[in-house]
Order: C-alpha cells, then sequence, then structure tokens
C-alpha cells in the first residue's frame, strides 16, 4: 500500500528545514541520526500513519533542510537542533508531541527534553547516545569503532567521500552495513541513502554534526562533562542486542539520567533497530505512546 506523505518546508530561525508528515492522530516527531535523514523512517511511518501523525524532519545540515554553512563548521550542536525542532513545533502549531529519536536525533531530544519537558507527551529512544557511556567510547575494545568519529571533522572528509558515487558508495555502505546485525538491512535503499548524500552539501552538513560535537564528546570520555538534570519526562528505550557502535551494555546507567526510564532490547537487531525490526519498534512506540495520549 502506498502512502501519502506530504512534505513541506517550514522556516526556522534564517533557515528553510525540510519535514516529511503523513497520518492523523497524536503527532510523534521522529528524529533521525547519522548517516540516515527523514527517509530512515519510511517504513515505520507506513506501520503507524493510521494511529500517528508523523513529522519526520531532516535535521539541519541534512537531507533536504538548509545547510547553515558551505563548508566545515561547528553550527550543528545538540542546542542548535533543539532550537530547531521547538521552531518546527511553533510553525506546526504542535502545543505537545511524542518525540521518537535515534543517534544524533537522540543528543537533540535529551536537550529539548531538559529544556521544554512541557511540550512533551513522552520520550521513546533507539540505541541512545547519553552521559553515562564517559570514558567507555575509548575502552580498547571499543576504540576501534569510534574512527570515523575524527575522520569526518578533517576539513577535507566531505571532498574525499563525495570525490565520486562509489566513494559515497563504499563509505556510506560500510556505516550501513557494519552497524546492522542484518547486513542487509537497507538492501536497494543504499542507492537512495547515495543519492541523497551526494546532494549539495550533504556530506558536509552530517560531517558537521561530529565538529559541533567534538569538544563535548572529549569532556564525556575524560570525564569532566558537567553532569547534566536528570530527565524527568517518562522515557522508553528499545535498544539493539548487538549494536557494535553504541552497546547494549550502556544501558547500565540511564537511570542516573532519566527519572523513569523503561528499557527493553531488540535481540535481532544492531544499531537501526527501525529499520531491522520494524514491526517490533512499531508495535513498542504504538504502546508506549497510546498509554501517554
Amino acid at each position: 500500500m502506498t502512502i501519502d506523505i506530504a512534505h513541506r518546508f517550514v522556516d526556522v530561525a534564517g533557515l528553510r528545514l525540510h519535514v516529511a508528515e503523513a497520518g492523523a492522530g497524536p503527532p510523534l516527531v521522529l528524529l533521525h541520526g547519522w548517516p540516515e535523514y527523514w527517509e530512515t523512517w519510511s517504513t515505520l511511518i507506513g506501520l503507524l500513519h493510521g494511529r500517528f501523525r508523523l513529522i519526520a524532519p531532516d535535521l539541519r545540515g541534512f537531507g533536504l533542510s538548509d545547510k547553515p554553512s558551505s563548508g566545515p563548521a561547528g553550527d550543528c550542536t545538540p542546542g542548535h537542533l533543539a532550537d530547531d525542532l521547538l521552531g518546527i513545533l511553533d510553525a506546526l502549531g504542535l502545543e505537545r508531541v511524542g518525540l521518537v529519536s535515534h543517534d544524533v536525533g537522540a543528543f537533540a531530544a535529551q536537550t529539548f527534553a531538559r529544556r521544554h519537558p512541557e511540550r512533551l507527551q513522552g520520550l521513546f529512544f533507539f540505541d541512545c547516545p547519553h552521559p553515562g557511556i564517559g570514558s567507555r567510547w575509548i575502552d580498547p575494545d571499543q576504540v576501534g569503532e569510534i574512527w570515523y568519529q575524527s575522520f569526518n571533522q578533517q576539513p577535507w572528509a566531505a571532498e574525499l567521500v563525495g570525490s565520486s558515487r562509489e566513494a559515497c558508495r563504499l563509505y556510506v555502505g560500510h556505516f550501513l552495513r557494519h552497524w546492522a546485525h542484518d547486513k542487509h538491512a537497507f538492501g536497494d535503499l543504499l542507492e537512495r541513502w547515495v543519492d541523497n548524500f551526494m546532494l549539495p552539501g550533504n556530506l558536509q552538513g552530517g560531517f558537521n554534526w561530529y565538529r559541533s560535537i567534538a569538544a563535548v564528546r572529549r569532556a564525556m570520555m575524560a570525564g569532566t562533562a558537567p553532569v547534566p538534570a536528570k530527565i524527568a519526562t517518562r522515557s522508553r528505550f528499545l535498544w539493539g542486542r548487538h549494536d557494535p557502535i553504541i552497546r547494549a551494555a550502556w544501558t547500565d546507567r540511564l537511570g542516573e539520567f532519566f527519572a523513569d526510564p523503561v528499557i527493553g532490547f531488540a535481540e535481532n537487531s544492531g544499531h537501526f533497530v527501525h529499520v531491522e525490526e520494524p514491526d517490533l519498534a512499531a508495535a513498542a512506540i504504538a504502546d508506549f505512546f497510546d498509554q501517554r495520549t
């Protein structure tokens, strides 16, 4: 069945941000990670559009949204993304929403929840980076996984990866396969991902996230980052058991940063639960937010 997905652009603080929308009912906003864009949610949109109004933005620098800078820059912090989300909600006339997030989007969701808890019906996270990971990012058996975070900050990285379609396919495809438990989870979607990241500015736009978050990551690894306020909004986590980059074992400290976390695991998934086990993901989201509305 073909789902009618509407596309619009929202003006937020001088940026033109792309939003995909489908369905009707209580509003859920879906925040993607890297290397992703709004279409990573397409299967979930198909499964949930009969129960919820689903709003999937491209984060600044990603997809069809504006790129604040044409070159390497640090203008894509969690604070910037939280401000963008507030602007989107205001522009769409949404007073309160459920927030579903993953990876980069989960950073933005946590910042937004601390700043604007009154705008939230609940928080649902897939494989969520959080302060409790701390120095485990650089444990001997983990440090080899985070090489890309340094690579993506290099001023020539976007030029190198974007030097040809094949180079982009090799780079982006590596993460879609390596981070997934099901190495074929993205299947034919890979070419659509390459189409997206070969659009002007999209590689650098995504890489600027890593430049923007670098100091925060280093402080987390060094144990010098300030301890953020605990998030009071009720939160649900669905974590890929086999995620090699944000490990399932790292759920152990969520209770220090979330007041009432409910934690579950997707036993057949890696990093991309929403793509690898969409039926499980959709059922968990529907159950959680049906209880909140």
